[in-house]
């Protein structure tokens, strides 16, 4: 027997809002998180800007303890989740811990601490200076680990690695762990802190990033003819997944259900798209299949649209082709052009997005894009500038990483 799985709780810690509410109004506003980065200077790159946390202030949420042993992907990871559980509204020490799981996602794990340890090593001379917590700030896990820790979770435990597809996979992990009866609830998303001077360094060497350095929050503009590339964020998103039965029994909101979720490869490049969207397609259709449904019954798309050149119009053709190339009442939206591109955690984040889509009936708005790349077929309902209000009852979000990754997650009203 297969369980149906639900969204009973989620939290935020992004760009444009610390908390759900304030990053869905913002969302909602057209506010664009970008700006030149104050963590380091990042003057010597081709990039200057990205879309660092606001304000954030770890001692506001964690204690001394937890932000000495912890990454601040794991001080994302705690905050995001501490906001999904206690939106759940469910007292988690009534259930039996071991039906209680933890899957979450981070791309790079504790990068801020792999460099700021190795450079102490390096400018001591070489003499043995590693902090006791090295290692584990440093492993992408801790997160889901500290998280299990915090709150007493003792079910399935552990992280998933699939580069920006990352946190999608997380989500589909726990959905089958939760149809095949294995949990009761899982917390899941994925968080990520790339903003530091080597990994942005490394983006930036690699000509991924865009360089509108004079103008960083029209930065991003996906599907625009003038798009030269990604912006980084940074952040967390949570959600709380739980058996649909469970949920319905303690009178839980539900956000939504999650009905199809898919993981393809492209086996086509180590950072590049396939060029026709093969492997997107592919998964597109599978996560469908999985939920029952056509393209013809989705309202809305968040696409992956990172702002490149290349990978804004691959998804496309995958899209267009999973249309038959005809008009239908989807409606898609890139609202990374809002949060940047928060790599791990990307999934999470547009997830909470499509779950509050359907509960206010308005599609969010793709900003900055002025001009429609000529390429992109006219009968694509791309919501541009100004959020659209109408019925959502099915929202799919599209992920995609370096190495190929492809996942694909849908979620339906209940």
């Amino acid at each position: 027997m297969l369980h149906r799985v639900v969204i009973t709780g989620i939290g935020a810690l992004t760009p444009i809002g610390h908390d759900v509410p304030t990053f869905w109004q913002n969302i909602l506003a057209g506010q664009s998180g970008a700006a030149t980065i104050t963590r380091f200077d990042a003057s010597l790159f081709r990039t200057h800007f990205a879309c660092e946390l606001k304000n954030y202030v770890a001692s506001q949420y964690l204690s001394h303890a937890d932000i000495k042993r912890t990454d601040r992907f794991t001080q994302y990871a705690l905050i995001a989740s501490d906001q999904a559980i206690l939106d759940s509204g469910f007292d988690f020490q009534k259930m039996d811990p071991f039906d209680v799981g933890v899957i979450w996602g981070s791309g790079q794990g504790g990068m801020e601490t792999f460099e700021e340890q190795v450079t102490e090593y390096v400018l001591g001379n070489g003499q043995p200076r590693f902090s006791p917590f090295f290692v584990p700030k440093l492993i992408a896990n801790m997160a889901s680990g500290m998280i299990s820790l915090r709150n007493g979770y003792m079910g399935i435990n552990y992280t998933t690695v699939s580069a920006c597809a990352t946190s999608n996979t997380a989500l589909m992990d726990a959905f089958t762990y939760i149809r095949l009866g294995k949990a009761k609830i899982i917390v899941s998303g994925g968080s990520e802190a790339p903003i530091t001077p080597a990994s942005f360094g490394g983006f930036s060497a690699m000509k991924a990033m865009s360089t509108r350095n004079d103008d960083p929050t029209t930065a991003s503009r996906p599907f625009d003819v003038h798009r030269d590339g990604f912006v980084m964020g940074e952040g967390a998103g949570a959600l709380i997944l739980e058996e649909y039965e469970h949920a319905v029994k303690r009178g839980a909101h539900i956000y939504g259900e999650v009905t199809g979720a898919s993981m393809t490869a492209d086996a086509y490049h180590m950072t590049a798209t396939h060029p026709e969207g093969l492997g997107a397609l592919k998964a597109m259709q599978l996560a469908l299949d999985e939920a029952g449904i056509t393209i013809a019954d989705v309202d809305y798309l968040n696409t992956h649209a990172t702002s490149t050149p290349v990978g804004d119009l691959s998804e496309i053709k995958a899209v267009t082709k999973l249309t038959g190339n005809q008009k239908t009442k989807l409606h898609i939206s890139a609202t990374k052009s809002m949060t940047g591109h928060l790599l791990g955690a990307a999934g999470a984040i547009e997830a909470i997005i499509c779950l509050l889509s359907m509960r206010d009936s308005v599609i969010p708005p793709t900003i900055n894009t002025t001009e429609l790349d000529p390429s992109i077929p006219p009968q694509l309902n791309i919501v541009l500038g100004e959020p659209l209000a109408t019925p959502v009852r099915v929202a799919m979000s599209n992920t995609f990483g370096f190495g190929g990754h492809n996942g694909i997650v849908v979620f339906q009203a209940v």
